[in-house]
């Protein structure tokens, strides 16, 4: 296989995993308290992660003042995204979690040039209404009506996503900052932080049961530690605009994971909103690329590593 096509198909298991992720957090969260499933998840990605930095730690050295720091905060509102998106695919579908989710790639741009001079062209917000748009039929099910809680929460971990997307380029761009190193930060800090409320339903872990067992670990494994090293390991060898393209098409596995997996179903409404969401976001990501400023940004970045719901 051809270096370059090898490069397409890890990023497209990227994005396959990343999709998959919000059924299987469902699924976990079915017979799981949230707080729960966010403690192991994250507990089990902080044990592979340090196990990880310790078996390379003689060739790379030890973790830095400024890894640590930044790993920490970014560790803060990394736990606030998945807070939102796990709370939220609780309470929606997977299809509507992968595709609101999705709007991070659209927020992104407007949060990380908020306050600058050069705003997006118009074309961009147009782009953005075409998303408004689809959430607001992809919510609708038979009829138009007020999104769910589930869907209202998703909304909200989209643009807590962005900001934490925006904060990771403006604390790690220009600086000698190692991903693993900083990922593994992050995760210890999320451990830390859901199990003073995870404490007391942890006796309950020794009546979860096998499938949901694999599920966790899916989740902390596979969509964790394997995303993120597939993903920097392919970004390095491709492009970052064919990077993107190959991991924005995260929503449309999620959509394809919950109607064939999980059972879930679109109405016409739906159907049609899912469609425009898919647009406008690749629309924004290439009116977005086309207009971007040569001095390096965080939208050069996009997508951040970070554990999915």
């Amino acid at each position: 296989m051809p270096p370059t096509r090898r490069t397409d198909v890890v990023l497209l298991a990227v994005a396959v995993v990343w999709g998959s992720s919000y059924l299987s957090a469902k699924t976990a969260t079915a017979t799981t308290p949230v707080l729960l499933v966010l403690f192991v998840r994250y507990a089990l990605s902080a044990l592979a992660s340090v196990a990880a930095v310790a078996a390379v730690r003689g060739r790379t050295g030890p973790l830095t003042r400024d890894e640590a720091l930044r790993g920490s905060l970014l560790g803060v509102t990394q736990a606030a995204v998945l807070v939102l998106e796990t709370y939220g695919v609780a309470h929606t579908t997977a299809a509507n979690a992968g595709l609101i989710i999705s709007l991070t790639l659209v927020l992104t741009p407007l949060l990380d040039r908020a306050g600058r001079p050069g705003g997006p062209p118009p074309p961009f917000f147009l782009a953005a209404g075409v998303c408004v748009a689809g959430v607001g039929l992809l919510v609708s099910g038979t009829g138009l009506r007020a999104p769910g809680a589930g869907d209202l929460l998703m909304l909200a971990a989209a643009v807590v996503r962005a900001g934490h997307v925006v904060l990771v380029g403006r604390l790690t761009t220009g600086r000698a900052i190692r991903p693993l190193q900083l990922t593994t930060v992050q995760v210890v800090v999320g451990t830390a932080l859901f199990l003073p409320f995870a404490a007391t339903g942890l006796p309950e872990l020794a009546r979860i049961d096998a499938v949901t067992w694999a599920q966790l670990a899916y989740l902390a494994l596979f969509c964790g530690l394997f995303a993120f090293l597939a993903q920097t390991w392919a970004v390095q060898r491709t492009s970052a605009t064919r990077a993107s393209l190959l991991l924005g098409t995260e929503p449309v596995w999620a959509l394809l994971v919950g109607i064939g997996f999980g059972g879930e179903h679109l109405t016409a409404l739906s159907a049609l909103g899912a469609a425009l969401i898919v647009t406008g976001t690749y629309w924004g990501q290439a009116v977005e690329r086309r207009t971007r400023q040569p001095r390096p940004t965080v939208t050069d970045r996009l997508p951040e590593p970070e554990p999915t719901a």
